[in-house]
């Protein structure tokens, strides 16, 4: 059976149809590369970057940590088909996701997750526990140099003790000097007592 012009030409243009309805769904943006690459292990993060396929629009990146913390820091930076968003600072080890969003050159939203690990990152600058245990034990090492104040302070406590023996003394000293010197007196009066009686008729 022959077919006719119009049967033909109808199936030409439902052809073109076809393609020009695909056309646009074929063109729909995606995601070309990411830097942590999807279930990658790296050692040190401090950027993320993600690659289209074609020039997005209305870009949005999250990064999520160990108990659902964000690390993200600003809003993401477009250029192009890349997108750049900085982070907070170097990431610690642990597993992170990556949250994704843009708007496609089409006007179709494209969203997606990427997970990766982050493992042999250097380590924060926080105190470590030695620093710690040598930063509590400086006041006991004070304290303790301290201590024995209290007995470098006894030989002077005990001072005030002999000087008032020696005053005590000092004080005894006198009177027997008065004794002496009386006993002198005495003996000096009783011979001109004695000088005198001599000297009379």
């Amino acid at each position: 059976m022959k077919s006719s012009p119009l049967a033909a030409l109808t199936a030409i243009l439902a052809t073109l149809l076809v393609l020009v309805t695909a056309g646009p769904a074929l063109a729909h943006d995606a995601l070309k590369s990411s830097d942590p690459a999807k279930d990658a292990t790296v050692e040190s993060v401090d950027e993320i970057t993600l690659e289209f396929t074609g020039k997005i629009r209305m870009p949005f990146v999250s990064v999520r940590g160990p108990g659902d913390t964000q690390h993200q820091a600003g809003d993401p930076e477009l250029d192009g088909v890349k997108v750049k968003q900085a982070l907070k600072g170097e990431l610690p080890d642990g597993d992170y996701t990556i949250a994704y969003r843009v708007v496609s050159s089409d006007g179709h939203p494209i969203e997606g997750e990427i997970p990766f690990t982050v493992k042999g990152a250097s380590p924060s600058p926080t105190a470590t526990p030695t620093e710690t245990e040598s930063a509590s034990a400086a006041p006991t090492a004070e304290a303790t140099s301290a201590e024995p104040a209290p007995t470098a302070t006894e030989p002077a406590e005990a001072q005030p003790a002999e000087e008032v023996s020696a005053e005590s003394d000092a004080a005894t000293f006198p009177v027997w000097l008065l004794i002496v010197v009386g006993a002198l007196v005495g003996i000096g009066i009783g011979f001109l007592l004695s000088a005198r009686k001599k000297k009379q008729p």
